[in-house]
């Protein structure tokens, strides 16, 4: 098995979770539980912001199964360098956090909405690790000549 498929086996994985989390306890704070934003206590007070909540968690958690299920074909029906231009894509599209995202999560820690205090940065290191996973199997697969 070749640094790519690793990475992404690995992705896949640690995604699901996320998945699981997002559509079955939505209120954790583990992994991508959104009850880290305050805000996702507030939305509890009024029913249809409580409903919109909801329907965004349940909107991302299905984006990433798009996301997991696409990467599975890849890599079962995936030439060489299908798997390599998808770790390419997944290296550009995860690097999309830091443009919008995280400046809000940031803004957000900040203004003492986010709980724990200084998930900004743990979720920005996640973020990061992912990248570092993606981007070091892509130098690793294109250094060794096509991988394993």
């Amino acid at each position: 098995m070749d640094i790519l498929k690793i990475a992404i086996i690995l992705f896949c994985i640690l995604e699901f979770a996320n998945v699981l989390i997002l559509y079955f306890r939505p209120d954790s704070k583990l992994g991508n539980g959104v009850a880290v934003f305050d805000s996702w206590k507030d939305a509890k007070k009024e029913e249809s912001l409580d409903l919109f909540a909801h329907y965004m968690a349940y909107w991302v958690a299905g984006v990433k199964l798009i996301v997991i299920f696409l990467l599975v074909v890849i890599l079962f029906t995936g030439t060489e360098t299908t798997k390599l231009c998808a770790v390419i894509a997944m290296i550009l599209s995860i690097a999309t956090y830091f443009w919008k995202l995280h400046p809000i999560i940031k803004k957000l820690d900040h203004m003492n909405k986010i709980t724990p205090k200084g998930y900004s940065k743990t979720l920005g290191w996640m973020i990061a690790g992912f990248l570092i996973m993606f981007s070091v199997a892509f130098f690793i697969y294109v250094l060794t000549g096509l991988g394993s």
